[in-house]
């Protein structure tokens, strides 16, 4: 059988989620691949990481929102805020944290990254199948609509955090509600 990139992906995402450390030569070994041919396809163990972290969160995402009930405002918000809970509360999340702090803000913060673009992408997405529906009016332009609500859940979820996820999901809910509701 041939291992594929995609089996590389999977299986350095099932260690991730396990907890255990993403292991570039250890995931070559394990699969029978050469060192140069993770590299090929990932380039660096960064890259790696944030492929897998940029392709959960768009999964996860969009399930979440196959699940949420409604439409427009109050439904982007039920799906951002329960995304937002399962990420602060995801033990495979604080472990990398705790761990490697420096390394995870930087691959889940940078915009020249692949983290932050491709969730940012999949929020808009997200908003503007509300909007395509009629059911959402977005008060800014969507591209940043979606950048501020990404950039809001960095903040209060991990960013500047001392050590692992601070977690302050229900502040980070008051602020997305304000920039997804309609003023009462």
């Amino acid at each position: 059988m041939t291992v594929t990139r995609e089996d590389a992906l999977a299986f350095a995402t099932r260690c991730f989620l396990r907890g255990e450390r993403v292991d570039v030569q250890a995931i070559a070994a394990t699969l029978g691949l050469a060192r140069a041919t993770m590299h090929r396809w990932f380039g660096t163990r960064e890259r790696l990481l944030g492929e897998l972290l940029a392709d959960l969160g768009e999964r996860r995402l969009r399930a979440i929102r196959s699940e949420v009930p409604g439409s427009g405002g109050p439904a982007l918000l039920a799906c951002f805020d329960s995304y937002n809970r399962e990420l602060a509360g995801s033990a495979s999340m604080r472990s990398w944290l705790a761990q490697e702090q420096e390394r995870a803000l930087r691959v889940l913060t940078s915009s020249a990254g692949i983290v932050q673009p491709r969730m940012v992408a999949v929020i808009e997405e997200l908003i503007r199948d509300e909007t395509e529906a009629g059911a959402f009016t977005a008060r800014v332009a969507v591209p940043t609509l979606a950048y501020a609500i990404v950039r809001l859940a960095e903040a209060f979820l991990y960013n500047d955090a001392i050590v692992g996820i601070r977690g302050d999901t229900a502040r980070l809910r008051e602020i997305e509600a304000a920039l997804l509701l309609e003023p009462i």
